[in-house]
């Protein structure tokens, strides 16, 4: 019988689904007799530690969903060898308040600069907001558009990517595109404008982005949709990849 009142209060924390609570309650519970600390701090000490681990457990749920390649942060990315990119413009959209007002961004640079990890590192601080964030190619993309199309499930898959505070699309400009993908792409840019955020990288200049769409109709519709409020990060300089490939070389 001694043992009741544990274990119900094991099953009410479960179905309240308090994890941190049921795990550090006992302990919490002897450092605040051994502090003198009273019972209302006591559940305050508790509730933190659950607040905390919460949202611990909603970044990694966001993170998970994003599909991220890899987890990259700004912080742990070199902007020395980049003085074309505006470090305190990077660092102002890592707040998030682009997403807010459903701004766009555009990373254009040669390949190997570091787009992608810059675009990581906005969608890692987008997580840590809470927001809804999606990571793919390009070519991913269009790829699972022209499937969604042929399995009629198209409005779905663009009901999908609407829903997302912030789709980040990778290495636009790599591969030209069908005029079917180029359209259904055009579609996933028009659906999103002034309605939700969208981060792009490119190896291509803007006025050779009619190479991937293959109309220029088509792409002078699409760069005035996804300009209109848009902050452009230049990138171009040596590659890292190619850097590091030279200094692996003389080791």
């Amino acid at each position: 019988m001694t043992d009741t009142p544990q274990l119900l209060l094991t099953h009410h924390l479960k179905s309240l689904r308090l994890p941190t609570f049921l795990r550090e309650y006992d302990k919490v519970a002897k450092q605040c007799a051994a502090e003198g600390i009273d019972h209302s701090r006591y559940l305050l000490r508790l509730a933190e530690l659950e607040l905390i681990d919460r949202e611990r457990r909603m970044v990694e749920r966001r993170i998970k969903s994003a599909k991220f390649p890899a987890v990259k942060s700004l912080d742990s990315f070199d902007f020395k060898p980049m003085p074309s990119l505006n470090k305190m413009l990077v660092m102002e959209l890592a707040r998030c308040d682009y997403i807010t007002r459903n701004e766009n961004i555009i990373a254009v640079g040669n390949s190997g600069t570091g787009k992608t990890h810059i675009a990581l590192g906005l969608g890692l601080a987008a997580c840590q907001k809470g927001l809804a964030v999606g990571f793919i190619t390009a070519s991913a993309l269009v790829h699972e558009l022209l499937e969604a199309q042929d399995e009629k499930r198209l409005l779905r898959l663009q009901k999908q990517l609407s829903k997302y505070s912030l789709l980040i699309i990778d290495e636009l400009g790599y591969v030209p595109l069908s005029p079917t993908g180029a359209e259904l792409l055009f579609e996933v840019f028009s659906q999103r404008y002034e309605r939700g955020s969208t981060i792009v990288t490119s190896n291509l200049p803007f006025d050779e982005w009619t190479s991937t769409f293959g109309s220029e109709r088509l792409t002078g519709a699409l760069l005035d949709r996804l300009t209109h409020h848009v902050h452009i990060l230049e990138m171009n300089g040596e590659s890292y990849r190619l850097k590091h490939s030279r200094q692996s070389d003389k080791t």
